[in-house]
């Protein structure tokens, strides 16, 4: 029996330079999140030739959903983020461990929800939002939408759709191995993944924070027939958030590459093994 079953969560599901898709049907599992900084990890990362950020029109950064495997060019951000606050915590990174707050339970859609208000629910916010925007929900249009009026304010989010909506276009999903709905072809697995190794906050001022969020990705197809096997990243993706009626929201996000740890030396799965462990582990909920 999972955390999740324990905790009341249940099944749950998961952008370029100015500022996810669901994954359903598993179950997830609480991980209480560090109040500084992240730590590390070292998971296996196949051989294979670098690839570029795809480039939305410069409104909104897309996470590892939108590392371009079609080699649509452009780049990530400096990571340096908008926005206002200050007095960011610099202390060294904690270790992940029970804070004696209660997690949330709360969701809209199915992104968790009622992030507290304060320093702590800004980094949990944060990282369910990047672990949303880096979910195969994105490739497609109708969860695409969801997922970004549920993350962004509503100005930011409608600045965000039209731009998001051209550059997931049939030709760019195609060069995926996805149909123009987003959908995989039979036989096959799409994978597109985010988890978050850690949390910086770099600002905070009552309603507004600045967080980063260091993570890992996985992304590709998983198929006898894919030519682009399913692969890790590693970026940092840095966030300016704003407390609305609706609780923490995101205004404005950059990312950059890295940091990357040297690639371990666990050989390759092979694509059914990596299919059948999609299906098998649920993602993370970071609720605290």
């Amino acid at each position: 029996m999972s955390l999740g079953d324990e905790n009341g969560y249940g099944s749950g599901s998961g952008r370029t330079d100015d500022g996810y898709s669901t994954i359903g049907g598993t179950r997830q599992t609480r991980t209480r999140l560090p109040d500084g900084e992240g730590g590390d990890g070292t998971p296996r990362r196949p051989a294979r030739s670098s690839r570029s950020l795809v480039t939305v029109v410069g409104v909104a950064v897309l996470l590892i959903a939108a590392i371009a495997f079609a080699n649509m060019g452009g780049g990530g951000g400096d990571g340096s983020g908008g926005g206002s606050g200050s007095g960011g915590s610099k202390a060294g990174a904690a270790p992940t461990a029970a804070t004696g707050t209660k997690p949330v339970t709360g969701k809209n859609g199915s992104i968790p929800s009622g992030f507290a208000h304060d320093e702590q629910g800004a980094q949990s916010a944060a990282s369910n939002f990047a672990v949303a925007l880096g979910s195969v929900g994105m490739f497609k249009k109708d969860s695409r939408h969801e997922i970004v009026n549920t993350i962004y304010t509503a100005e930011a989010a409608a600045k965000l759709r039209d731009p998001q909506d051209a550059a997931y276009s049939a030709d760019f999903l195609g060069k995926l191995g996805l149909d123009p709905d987003g959908n995989a072809p039979q036989g096959s697995t799409f994978v597109s993944r985010t988890i978050p190794v850690g949390t910086k906050l770099e600002a905070f001022d009552g309603d507004t924070a600045k967080v980063s969020v260091w993570y890992t990705g996985l992304i590709g197809m998983s198929g006898p027939a894919s030519t682009d096997p399913v692969s890790t990243s590693w970026k940092t993706w840095t966030v300016q958030l704003s407390w609305t009626s609706d609780g923490w929201r995101a205004v404005s996000d950059t990312q950059k590459d890295g940091p990357a740890p040297v690639p371990g030396d666990v050989t390759a799965s092979s694509s059914d093994e990596i299919s059948k462990a999609i299906e098998e582990y649920g993602g993370f909920t970071y609720a605290r």
